[in-house]
């Protein structure tokens, strides 16, 4: 099975799941929480759970689907939450919890499924150590999670964020939740500290690779392709990459830091970061990690689980355009 129809068939998988234990709620607020987890979406993290699980072992995605759904159900709290913060009117085709119904419920609606992450890992078909250890690993997550969102926050008042304050904020916000996909799929299927270990480096870099790319994707897919506002990062002045190495290279991107740009301004922008070589060190930096990630495999047997892993990591830099 190539990697498009095994993300295919975990993502239907996952929706099942997910309709079967959110599909039938009835109460304002167990509404508001499960809005967007049933709006759809690649459910990548999940498939990440499944996919180490059966890197240990043959079969045990079977075993680990609570956590799968833990990690989906986890992600679209945070995306609840940051929706508030940046607020954005729309996701996923559907309105945002807090523009359907009130920023008071959508916080709340956060808070549940917090809360019930933790519940559903626990639900794993698995050992009782390997559960706590999964549960300290998804505390630790949240709470780094937080740090890094915290941390983009911050540096929308500053001029001088380094590359190495960019990878640590990416390294929380993003590279967190995937280190921890892959690495409590490997610790609930009975993976060795080497395993679990190789996991955990393989999703953090993947991770930070995967974020990489967004900021590429912002600025230079269209619209169409990318589903979003092209040039956001652009317009709002955000501390991305790019920024960063723009700044290194003498490059002023300040003059495009306005409400609105025309697609000629954002071309014009192109062409200035690809003649400093801006661009071309962005996706050397995501290639960099790329390779980190799929090298922390060969600690991991083969399996077309491990195959499929290293074809994900490639995925999250090459689509988008």
């Amino acid at each position: 099975m190539d990697l498009q129809d095994y993300l295919d068939m975990k993502a239907e998988d996952i929706d099942k799941s997910l309709f079967r234990t959110y599909g039938t709620v009835t109460g304002e607020l167990d509404r508001a929480s499960a809005h967007l987890l049933l709006a759809g979406g690649k459910r990548l993290r999940p498939a990440v759970v499944m996919l180490a699980a059966d890197a240990i072992g043959k079969g045990r995605s079977r075993d680990v689907m609570p956590a799968a759904l833990a990690l989906e159900v986890t992600h679209t709290f945070t995306l609840i939450h940051d929706d508030i913060m940046d607020g954005d009117e729309a996701r996923r085709g559907v309105a945002t919890v807090h523009a359907q119904w009130d920023q008071a419920t959508a916080i709340l609606a956060g808070d549940v499924l917090y809360a019930q992450a933790f519940e559903l890992l626990c639900k794993s078909d698995a050992g009782d150590l390997e559960k706590v250890r999964a549960v300290v690993m998804l505390a630790r997550t949240c709470a780094e999670i937080c740090q890094g969102q915290h941390m983009d926050i911050a540096f929308a008042s500053r001029q001088d964020v380094t590359e190495i304050e960019y990878i640590d904020m990416v390294s929380k916000k993003t590279g967190a939740l995937y280190a921890a996909a892959a690495s409590i799929g490997g610790i609930l299927a009975g993976g060795n500290a080497v395993q679990t270990k190789a996991l955990f480096d393989w999703g953090l870099n993947s991770g930070i690779a995967f974020q990489i790319q967004d900021d590429l994707i912002d600025l230079v897919a269209s619209a169409e392709t990318s589903g979003k506002d092209r040039a956001s990062d652009l317009r709002e002045g955000k501390q991305t990459l790019i920024a960063i190495k723009a700044r290194e290279h003498g490059v002023d991107l300040a003059g495009y830091r306005k409400e609105t740009l025309t697609d000629a301004e954002i071309n014009a922008a192109i062409v200035a970061l690809e003649g400093a070589g801006v661009l071309d060190e962005v996706h050397e930096a995501a290639a960099r990690r790329v390779h980190v990630a799929r090298k922390s495999l060969a600690n991991l047997p083969e399996s077309e689980a491990r195959q499929h892993l290293s074809e994900i990591t490639e995925y999250f830099v090459s689509r988008g355009f």
